[in-house]
């Protein structure tokens, strides 16, 4: 695009007006969507919703991680016979869990089991954080524990 001078009072020629009309135009439709951009909050929302998902996705990946890592860890530091001692706890606490639920169908009151059922549930669901738990206590019980020799 040729721009005459300040200083020279030539008239722009048809081809010239039709490029700055054209550029004009062109800046207008740049400058109105920059503005719908602006004043569209549901799509600005929805990007900023997407945004932290992704933010979030990574942090959870994370944390997953280094929870796996600290699991492995914890687990690599426990001596196989309290490992051995945990396993059979386990066993026999699902035995008697197992034993108790029996019970409990026949014995309990209809909103008291639904109550029970979430809960075991949100167990189910953070099993992970649970087990590793049981491990430390476990670990340091048997740790703390006077050894009889």
């Amino acid at each position: 695009m040729t721009h005459t001078p300040p200083d020279q009072h030539s008239t722009p020629t048809p081809a010239e007006l039709r490029e700055q009309i054209e550029h004009t135009r062109h800046e207008l439709g740049e400058t109105v969507q920059a503005l719908a951009d602006k004043t569209d909050i549901k799509a600005r929302a929805q990007r900023k919703a997407g945004q932290l998902k992704e933010q979030a996705a990574v942090k959870a990946g994370e944390l997953k991680a280094q929870a796996a890592k600290a699991n492995s860890q914890v687990q690599d530091k426990i001596p196989d016979p309290v490992k051995e001692k945990a396993a059979q706890a386990a066993g026999q606490a699902r035995a008697a869990a197992a034993q108790v639920g029996r019970m409990w169908e026949e014995k309990a009151p209809e909103p008291l089991r639904q109550q029970a059922a979430r809960s075991v549930q949100l167990a189910r669901e953070h099993r992970t954080v649970l087990l590793l738990a049981a491990a430390g206590i476990t670990f340091l019980w048997l740790a703390g524990r006077p050894r009889k020799d």
